[in-house]
């Protein structure tokens, strides 16, 4: 099998933009922190790996998905990214470029479809991905082979390793959430049904719809009220279910993508060299530019 590498973009864009100085700028006064801290964290990942086949997937809005559309409070709650930040992400397109990395954005859906494309279309033809993020959302694509690698943490898991730290096998993610709620994404569950209640619950039913075949079942479940389990299940199933389409992700979007187009190139080195003197950086990440253009493929 050959190894696909997926990487999450804007989780370590956030990441750098609020961990690096916020007075770095270019010569023009634009903040580059964030750009700079995406730079090095890819760079240090294509050092480390080599990865042959690598794709960037970007989030470009979070106002316009399918998923507004479906629920208009998705998201609500998070504040629009700050102007300093908004502007560095085009940049950081462009430095993906150069690097010789295919990367990709959609106004219509979101980095996680986009990931969750690429790895379920890419998977019958022998390709395993492995995930790159700290977004537990991600963990319900892993199936055998994958891995998820939370990078910043320095810890990956495998297909059988997912029950242990998200509570539940990934196929049954979405149903997890469903219950209850995600309020990083303002999304709803049923009120009253905690994590552990959730587990509990997927462990005796196959599926969102298993639960709901037989609410009977539910309250006599060998579990703290159970009783009353059931009864908000009953009142919160509308919620649920949407809570369900909000939190799958969809693995069939529109997206014309070949193999070979995910596979590494050398980087443009001139191009570069002046995309770097135009963000006043350093030699640090020249220097494994170089290095990384002598390991290309």
């Amino acid at each position: 099998m050959s190894d696909l590498y997926l990487v999450d973009a804007s989780y370590f864009i956030f990441r750098a933009y609020y961990s690096m100085p916020s007075d770095m700028a270019d010569p023009q006064g634009r903040p580059v922190n964030a750009l700079y801290g995406f730079a090095r964290f890819l760079c240090d990942l294509i050092e480390e790996e080599r990865p042959q086949y690598v794709a960037v997937a970007f989030d470009e809005s979070l106002s316009s998905s399918f998923r507004n559309r479906l629920y208009p409070a998705y998201k609500a709650n998070r504040e629009p990214a700050p102007p300093e930040l908004k502007e560095q992400f085009a940049r950081c397109q462009e430095f993906c470029s150069y690097l010789g990395v295919a990367h990709f954005g959609s106004a219509e859906y979101e980095a996680d479809d986009i990931i969750g494309t690429l790895a379920t279309r890419l998977r019958p033809k022998g390709y395993r991905s492995t995930i790159v993020t700290r977004d537990k959302d991600l963990s319900q694509l892993i199936r055998k082979d994958d891995h998820f690698w939370d990078y910043a943490a320095g810890e990956r898991f495998a297909y059988h390793d997912i029950a242990g730290r998200f509570g539940v096998q990934p196929e049954r993610v979405p149903d997890y959430l469903a219950l209850t709620g995600d309020a990083v994404d303002n999304i709803p569950g049923v009120p009253g049904i905690g994590k552990k209640t959730a587990a509990t619950l997927l462990a005796s039913f196959a599926s969102l719809e298993e639960i709901y075949a037989d609410l009977a079942r539910v309250a006599g479940l060998p579990m703290r009220g159970a009783v009353g389990v059931a009864a908000k299940l009953a009142a919160h199933r509308d919620t649920a279910f949407l809570a369900r389409e909000l939190t799958r992700i969809a693995c069939d979007m529109p997206l014309d993508v070949q193999p070979g187009s995910l596979q590494r190139r050398r980087p443009d080195l001139e191009a570069m060299y002046g995309f770097f003197d135009r963000a006043d950086f350093g030699q640090i990440l020249r220097r494994q530019m170089e290095r990384i253009a002598t390991h290309a493929l």
